[in-house]
């Protein structure tokens, strides 16, 4: 998605904007606010079916077409008068060509009685990126989750049960490629029995290609000078299952969920369960949260990407947009700062690596600069130029824990150390040095490598690698940096009176307090990035015994993706797909053998600060049945039973 991607706007004498590659407009001249609730809202009974949801029901929308939001608007706001308290809204809405900020809050000024529910949208407005993309709303009450690319690549990733369509692209004559046999098959793959349809054309090939997906149509009567519109129902069949080790467990009767480490992830856990209803309870064995590897005073917003659309590519990218918009409710200056991050094309073939970067990204994500560039933005000498991220920046991990664990439906129990986890009378049980800590239905792992220490969990692939920081006092002279700067460490402006400088990366040693030699690694690594900037902080004049700093585990897995999700009973897996042994690609009917209510979110290694709250976003879906933040294949990849699978697949099963 290159720059040209984002819609390209003109603006009538109205005020209202026209889309430049379509030719079209984006609404009706005679009122877009009505024309929508007349097409979407009135033709799917988005009132009347918001206020029949149970109190902790919920109602999912999809839509071809997001253009300014109008329908998203007035969805939420009919849900917003509607609906009981503890329901819930996801609408999910796929944008080839999204708005830029300013023309989405020009085009929104149109219709100030729903400024209500545009301005949050405004404000949460950063890191739209290519793919999906997340944003909350209401204590996450109503969830957005934006599909930024073509239909008919983006529509196959998704993986959701749509209770109403809005087919509300530009017309047929203008955008042909919105309205075809495939895209229908998909909106029938992804409908729930008896889905509702409805659009603002009547063209009889979109009529007959609907009613051939297997959705009934009817001509009704349409908006303003539009004679006729579509409104119908699906009646086809569900779509066949998948694979069985990436299915969903049954949804949990009982809300109530127990959560095991409070960093980064077990906090993101515990805050998206809770905004479900969820009663949590977060387990920590320290004082507060994130005291391990969550809590570094400065975590960069490192988006080390690949130009060939990897599944962690694009877990980075959504995650970097979701925690992007979540530091926005932080402080900033003490909590974070969007100061950028310039990644430094320190030899050949890294340079070779950013260009294809420069060329696959558009330049609202990233942007190519030359030493003198790269200067200029950062403030201070520099030995080359590199990519510059210019949403990215910096965060406290800690802050960003404790925005998470704040929800009235959580409960933080400190200096209770888990020792052993057992199920007992339909409840996961977590037993300390004097006895039981906490009981609940469903039991979350958000502990790092520590899982491991479970017997349930002991066979995971997990490995922990020491990394140490090291805090540097701020001079005068050194305030002048003004961005993130990475190489093969990085170095942050600072934040209040000192910068942090990181991290040594060791997978043998197994010291738990800073020393020395890695407080020497890191000032040499700072003397490679940026020679002068180690000048100006007297560099060679500190004395590393007596420096500050701090050391911690992270947790990785073998292809460095986290684990996230329901674990399976390994023994009865090599049994149940024992097949998968001769012929990997059978796919056989029979259910996978969970284990019963055990869940994980972990092996977010140095990425954390932009992986692990979006998985709480992932965890809370696969408990939830609902659709899927991230496409079905960066799931699948993130998936516990990848790694039973591949030991199936090569025959070491069992």
């Amino acid at each position: 998605m290159t720059e040209s991607s984002r819609a390209q706007l003109d603006w009538d004498e109205q005020g209202q904007p026209l889309s430049r590659q379509f030719g079209d407009v984006y609404f009706s001249r005679a009122s877009g606010l009505e024309e929508s609730r007349h097409v979407f809202l009135r033709h799917n009974r988005i009132a009347e079916r918001c206020a029949a949801l149970e109190s902790d029901g919920r109602l999912v929308i999809g839509e071809t077409g997001f253009g300014t939001g109008l329908n998203f608007l007035c969805a939420w706001q009919a849900f917003a008068e509607q609906a009981p308290a503890g329901a819930r809204l996801h609408f999910v809405s796929v944008e080839k060509y999204p708005l830029g900020q300013d023309d989405l809050r020009r085009a929104l000024a149109l219709w100030p009685e729903l400024a209500p529910f545009s301005t949050p949208l405004l404000e949460q407005y950063a890191g739209i990126q290519p793919g999906f993309q997340r944003l909350l709303f209401d204590g996450g009450r109503v969830v957005l989750t934006l599909l930024v690319g073509d239909a008919l690549e983006c529509l196959p990733q998704l993986e959701a049960q749509v209770d109403a369509w809005f087919l509300d692209g530009f017309a047929p004559a203008k955008n042909p490629q919105m309205w075809t046999p495939e895209l229908f098959a998909q909106l029938a793959r992804l409908s729930a029995p008896g889905a509702s349809l409805a659009t603002f054309t009547c063209a009889g090939t979109v009529r007959r290609g609907l009613i051939a997906a297997g959705f009934r149509m009817e001509k009704v009567k349409g908006f303003g000078h539009k004679r006729e519109m579509l409104a119908g129902l699906y009646e086809g069949q569900p779509a066949p299952g998948g694979k069985p080790w990436f299915a969903r467990p049954p949804r949990p009767a009982a809300r109530r969920a127990l959560i095991i480490g409070a960093g980064l992830a077990g906090c993101a856990s515990a805050a998206s369960l809770a905004a479900r209803g969820w009663q949590v309870t977060l387990l920590e064995r320290h004082g507060e949260v994130a005291e391990e590897g969550s809590g570094n005073p400065q975590g960069v917003l490192y988006l080390k990407l690949s130009a060939h659309g990897t599944p962690l590519s694009r877990l980075l990218l959504a995650g970097f947009g979701f925690t992007r918009r979540l530091l926005e409710r932080l402080e900033r200056g003490v909590d974070w700062d969007a100061c950028g991050v310039l990644q430094l094309a320190f030899d050949a073939k890294e340079a070779e690596r950013q260009a294809q970067l420069a060329a696959a990204f558009p330049p609202s994500l990233l942007q190519p600069m030359s030493q003198t560039e790269a200067e200029q933005r950062a403030g201070i000498a520099l030995p080359c130029g590199g990519l510059f991220y210019p949403e990215a920046g910096w965060a406290h991990p800690p802050a960003l824990c404790r925005l998470l664990a704040h929800h009235p439906n959580i409960q933080l129990l400190t200096r209770r150390e888990a020792l052993s986890i057992r199920r007992e009378a339909g409840a996961w049980q977590a037993h300390g040095a004097d006895g039981l800590l906490a009981a609940a239905p469903i039991l979350v792992l958000a502990n790092a490598a520590d899982a491991t220490a479970f017997e349930p969990t002991r066979a995971l692939p997990l490995k922990r690698i020491r990394g140490q920081i090291t805090r540097v006092p701020a001079t005068p002279e050194s305030r002048a940096l003004r961005t993130v700067l990475c190489a093969e460490g990085y170095v942050a402006p600072p934040r209040g009176d000192e910068h942090t400088l990181g991290a040594s990366f060791d997978l043998h040693n197994r010291f738990q307090g800073v020393t020395p030699e890695e407080h020497i690694g890191n000032l040499n690594r700072l003397r490679e990035i940026a020679p002068e900037l180690a000048t100006r902080l007297d560099a060679g004049q500190l004395d590393p015994a007596s420096l500050q700093g701090r050391a911690a585990y992270r947790c990785t897995s073998p292809d460095y993706l986290p684990l996230v999700g329901p674990l399976a009973d390994a023994a009865a897996f090599a049994n149940c797909y024992a097949v998968l042994a001769r012929d990997a690609r059978q796919v056989p009917d029979i259910p996978c053998p969970w284990l019963d209510g055990l869940y994980v979110n972990l092996a977010h290694g140095s990425r954390g600060v932009v992986t692990a709250p979006l998985c709480g976003e992932l965890l809370a879906a696969w408990l939830e049945a609902e659709p899927l933040p991230v496409p079905v294949a960066v799931a699948e990849a993130c998936h516990p039973n990848r790694f039973l699978l591949r030991q199936q697949v090569r025959g070491q099963g069992g």
